[in-house]
């Protein structure tokens, strides 16, 4: 990690957007933004991960008052119906199946809080993935070696997921995991911490 003038505080407990961020090189701290995920009624996807990945920058401003946080959320959604993280193998399998030869739209949001102004950057990078068709036993496999109950749509693209998928449209692959490393890295240029 190179020295830098502004602290980082990531909102967020998810160990793969941890991992993400780890990507740019910069020093960081992690603090659990403790919200309610629920959409509101009417809300579209993309406005509810909007509204959630700023909410959790803002929850932990309080106790990070002069530093830059990084809010974000993910809603996924296929056939006009919500993506959940499964929880468990049964679950994962029923939403995998759903999925075979289908494709799924990844909302994800970014948000930028500049603790000490007030100042709030956001985006919405969206990923379209198509599933390969998947049988049984294809299914079964993957989710035992992979089980990713913790992932909405069950396809953990950092890992074995990315077997299941025939292809996937978006400007940023890093938003399909968590966070969406292009917009981030824009809006902590213009907040006056460049990556490189």
């Amino acid at each position: 990690m190179r020295p830098q003038r502004r602290r980082l505080v990531l909102a967020s407990t998810s160990p793969y957007r941890k991992d993400l961020l780890a990507r740019l090189g910069l020093a960081f701290e992690v603090a659990a933004p403790n919200t309610d995920e629920r959409p509101l009624s009417g809300e579209s996807p993309p406005d509810t991960s909007l509204r959630l990945a700023a909410q959790k920058a803002q929850a932990v401003r309080g106790s990070h008052r002069d530093a830059l946080i990084i809010g974000s959320d993910q809603v996924a959604t296929s056939a006009g119906r919500v993506l959940d993280k499964p929880g468990n193998h049964a679950n994962a399998a029923r939403q995998l199946k759903a999925l075979s030869g289908k494709s799924a739209d990844f909302h994800t949001a970014v948000a930028l809080l500049d603790a000490a102004n007030g100042k709030l950057q956001t985006a919405v990078v969206p990923c379209r993935v198509h599933f390969r068709k998947l049988d049984d036993l294809l299914i079964e496999r993957y989710l035992q070696r992979e089980k990713p109950y913790d992932c909405a749509g069950s396809a953990k693209a950092e890992g074995l997921g990315i077997a299941l998928i025939a292809r996937m449209e978006t400007e940023d692959p890093t938003s399909l995991i968590g966070l969406p490393l292009i917009a981030l890295t824009e809006m902590l240029e213009r907040a006056g911490l460049p990556v490189v």
